[in-house]
């Protein structure tokens, strides 16, 4: 890979280039993590180049009715020089996650950037074997994802419907996850039965991978 690509023009490449011919136009301009999104999770440290992480917010198109939110930095190459770039290798944290949602939201900025921290930290060791978030985690996050009445409490995270999981950047590739809104009764199945049982199962119900934090559980009183 030609090291004229320096970690600004990776950047631009991802926000100019590839996150629009995926998602549209943004709707709103970044979002940033602070302190506050570091903090929550007992006091780590964190690195200041971790703030100019954020999430982003796209309006529906003429293929797609609904809202998404995805997160722009975890394939920023923060730690290699563009003259270590490899091209069959992950570009830092070698991921970008998205929330679907049917109406515009701001609680799902709230929520993917704290998922967003949450991976950061993990990646970096500061809740020690804890895993980060990969394709089939399931998240419980204790209270409703909108913070106010919804059943949905708890996150999977799945592959994406209406993109490509997978994309290249000058610096090495990275994985986009969506994370689905699902409620504790959906999690506990997803754990009896596995996580690809509950997508099936919301892909049923027609629910597919957007959170809409006002529906039921398809799985209220079920084993």
């Amino acid at each position: 890979m030609t090291a004229s690509h320096d970690l600004e023009s990776v950047w631009e490449l991802r926000e100019e280039q590839i996150f629009p011919e995926l998602f549209g136009e943004v709707s709103r301009g970044i979002f940033v993590l602070d302190e506050g999104d570091f903090s929550q999770f007992g006091g780590h440290a964190y690195d200041p180049r971790w703030l100019h992480l954020g999430v982003l917010e796209f309006g529906p198109t003429a293929s797609r009715p609904t809202w998404l939110y995805v997160t722009s930095g975890g394939s920023t190459p923060w730690e290699e020089e563009p003259g270590e770039y490899d091209d069959d290798g992950y570009s830092w944290l070698g991921v970008e996650f998205m929330l679907e949602t049917p109406l515009q939201s701001d609680w799902a900025i709230h929520l993917l950037k704290r998922l967003f921290a949450f991976h950061v930290l993990a990646m970096h060791g500061h809740f020690g074997e804890r895993p980060g978030i990969d394709y089939g985690s399931r998240i419980p996050i204790r209270s409703p994802l909108n913070r106010e009445t919804s059943v949905l409490d708890c996150v999977i995270a799945v592959q994406p419907s209406c993109v490509a999981s997978t994309h290249n950047l000058p610096s090495g590739k990275f994985d986009l996850i969506e994370l689905v809104g699902v409620s504790s009764d959906e999690l506990e199945f997803a754990k009896a039965h596995g996580t690809s049982a509950l997508a099936e199962r919301l892909n049923a119900a027609g629910i597919h991978n957007v959170t809409d934090v006002h529906r039921a559980s398809v799985c209220a009183g079920q084993p």
